[in-house]
Formats: structure tokens, sequence, C-alpha cells
């Protein structure tokens, strides 16, 4: 137990590290913890021992799950339902292109440029073919787009691609069995009666009981991912739909929204973000630098020239083009799940690992980087001026202990 405790202090120090340089830097949180863990990690192999920082320890690789998973959940309940049908076709056609463009242009560099066997090559084509929604949705949050219907279908894109890498995934290299049905059939009946169990839920508990509202959604999501992992899929699938699907009954909460964001972000995210950036060796990158900007330029390039063109017939605006392109570039969660799903299988060897998860993990930083320095459309950040005056009114009555202006939300 001292153990553990030692190891979530120096994990959480290198959080709060993370976000005063973030904060001195004026760039996303997300990106700069990757770059911290990727550093941290670096230094604890060259004058500690190897997995000094305990990445592989099970607890945190379960911490930093159940952060993504979170996050993902509140990407999906940031949603409008009503916008999301205005935006279906942006949503389709920017998603699917999004994936299709990376993943046969990054299959088709690493065969015949980097001459990696075929089914190395596909399993590239897949890991590089993501859009983080993780790094996406903090970045969303951290500028205030989330709240924008611009921000909203950059995340249903997000949702899209990301959707067409699991399918890709599954048809090539995981078999479909009786788990996948089951897990198909038990999700479609669940996410169906989620609105309506939930409401009740809160009508009958939520202003008796503490935290029912959370601990429902823990339970939830939990079971889930338990379920996607059985199958042989990842937790953080069922959980962005998870999101969509209550989006009405709890997105539009906005207090209780702000509450479950401070849990995701002030504990459980950081160890994702740091963790995925402690994976990189970077000793095996500087041993064969090209092949990673190989890759790295074959992700980034296909993701733009698939996708400006496209994005162009829905967003005139230079910078509104420019932004969505580089932000739909990004990669993470479903980067790295693909290519560690790669290496356990044995698709893949240790070395091609290391080049895709530092690849994916260069997509998530660069091209956001500078799409926030160069091209962030700071006019459609118009749309959230009342929400954000009207929000820190409602925290301040919180504190108060307003209970008048308070009616209605459950004390957790």
């Amino acid at each position: 137990m001292e153990h553990a405790y030692t190891v979530a202090a120096v994990w959480l120090a290198l959080a709060v590290v993370s976000t005063m340089l973030a904060s001195h830097l004026r760039i996303s949180m997300a990106l700069v913890e990757i770059c911290v863990g990727m550093a941290a990690a670096f230094a604890a192999d060259q004058f500690l021992q190897p997995d000094a920082l305990g990445a592989n320890l099970e607890w945190l690789r379960f911490v930093a799950s159940i952060g993504a998973v979170l996050l993902t959940f509140l990407a999906g309940a940031e949603l409008d339902p009503d916008a999301m049908k205005t935006k279906l076709r942006e949503v389709l056609v920017v998603g699917s292109l999004g994936f299709l463009a990376p993943f046969l242009g990054c299959a088709a560099l690493a065969r015949f440029v980097l001459g990696w066997d075929g089914a190395s090559s596909w399993l590239a084509g897949i890991a590089l073919s993501t859009t983080s929604m993780a790094v996406v949705y903090a970045v969303m949050l951290e500028s205030g787009f989330n709240k924008t219907e611009y921000g909203k279908g950059i995340l249903g894109a997000c949702f899209v691609n990301d959707l067409g890498t699991v399918i890709a995934l599954g048809l090539l290299f995981a078999p479909f069995t009786y788990r996948t049905a089951v897990f198909v059939g038990v999700c479609a009946a669940v996410l169906m009666l989620l609105p309506s169990i939930t409401s009740r839920l809160i009508a009958w508990y939520g202003n008796r009981t503490a935290a029912i509202r959370t601990k429902w959604i823990l339970f939830i999501l939990c079971g889930l991912g338990a379920l996607a992992l059985w199958a042989g899929s990842e937790a953080v699938l069922p959980a962005y739909i998870a999101g969509m699907v209550l989006a009405r009954t709890i997105g539009r909460d906005h207090f209780y929204v702000r509450r479950l964001r401070t849990l995701t972000i002030g504990f459980l995210t950081p160890f994702y973000f740091l963790r995925a950036g402690s994976l990189v060796s970077l000793p095996a990158l500087l041993s064969a630098p090209l092949v990673f900007f190989v890759l790295f330029a074959g992700k980034v390039v296909s993701k733009i020239f698939g996708l400006f063109p496209v994005i162009g017939m829905f967003r005139k605006e230079r910078k509104e083009r420019w932004y969505y392109t580089l932000l739909m570039s990004t990669g993470l969660t479903f980067g790295t799940i693909s290519a560690l799903y790669g290496l356990t299988h044995e698709i893949i060897t240790k070395q091609q690992y290391s080049f895709l998860v530092a690849t994916v993990i260069a997509s998530a930083v660069v091209p956001t980087m500078i799409a926030n320095f160069f091209f962030l459309p700071r006019h459609l950040l118009a749309e959230t001026t009342v929400a954000d005056e009207e929000l820190p009114q409602l925290e301040g009555a919180a504190e108060n202990g307003d209970a008048e202006s308070m009616n209605g939300v459950e004390d957790e």
C-alpha cells in the first residue's frame, strides 16, 4: 500500500507540474501531460530503473483507463441530439473520410515504403487512422468550443472516425464470435432503456441520496466496459454512445456536468495522458528517426489531403477549415489501443509498436498546437459568452448554500 501511495504522489506531482506549464505556455493541459510523461519516463529509465514510474501497474492502468472512459462519456454527453440531426451529413462524411484516407494511405506507406509485411502494414493503417476523442474533447473543453455547434460537429466526426477504426480492427484481426453478438445485443438493450431508467432514478432519489447519478453512471460505464473487453472490443466505445443517449437527461444539467468534469480532469485523466506519454521509447525512436518521420508525415498529410477539401463543403472560413482539419488529424486513445493489440497478438514487433505509439502521440501534440497557435477561430467563441456568465453565478450560489438558487440540484 505504501508503494501505491508513493507512485500516486509522483504521478500527481507530474500532473501539477503539467498544469503549471500549460498555464504559462497557454496550450492544452492534456498535451503538456503527454510531453511531461515522455520526459519523466525517459529520465526514470536513465537514472533509476526501467518502469520506475510504475506505468504498467495494474491499478494505475485501471485508473488511466477509467479516466479515458469518463472523458469519452462526457464528450458524448456534450452533444446536442437536435444539433447532431442537423449536422448528420457533415459528421458522416467528415468522419468516414477521416478514417479511410489515413487507413489506406498509411497502410500503403508501411507496406511499400518501409517494407513491413502485410499484417503489420494493415495494423499500422488502423492505428494511424484514428482521431483522439480524449484529446479533442479536452481541447474543446479548455477553449470553450464544446458549447458551440462547431465543436459538437467536430466531436461527432471524431466518433464516426474512431468507429471506423474499431470496425476495421474487428474485421481484419479480431474474429467475430458469439461474444461479439452478446456484446452488441446487451449494449443495444441497455442503451435503449438507459435514458428512462436514469430519469426515474434522478426523480426518485436525486434530491435525497448523495451522488446517485455519479454512482449510477460509473456502474453503467464499468459494466459496459467489462462486457466490451470480454468481447474483444474497447471500453471507451460504449462509453461514448452512453454519453450520447444521456445527453438530454444529464448533459443539459451544466452544474452537474462541471462537477463530473472536476472529478475526471482533476484526478483521473492526468494518469491517462501521462501514461500515454510514458509508453514511448525514446531510444527506439532515436535509433531510426526516419521511420518515425515517415509515419508521422503519412498520417498528418493523408488526413489533411483527405479532409481539407471536404470540410470546405461545410466550413468556408479559412481558420475554421484548418482548425477542424488539424484537430481531426490528432490521435491517441484508439491509436495506442490498436498498436497494443498488435503487439500483444504478435502482429507487430516491439520496435514497430514504439514507432506507432510515438507517431500517435506526436499527432496528438503537433497538429493541436499548430491549430491552437495559428488557426483558433476565436470569433465562434462568442456563442458561449452567455453560458460562461451564468455558470459562475450558479457555482457561487452553491458555495454560499443558496438553497433556492440550487433547487433541483442534488447534494453530491
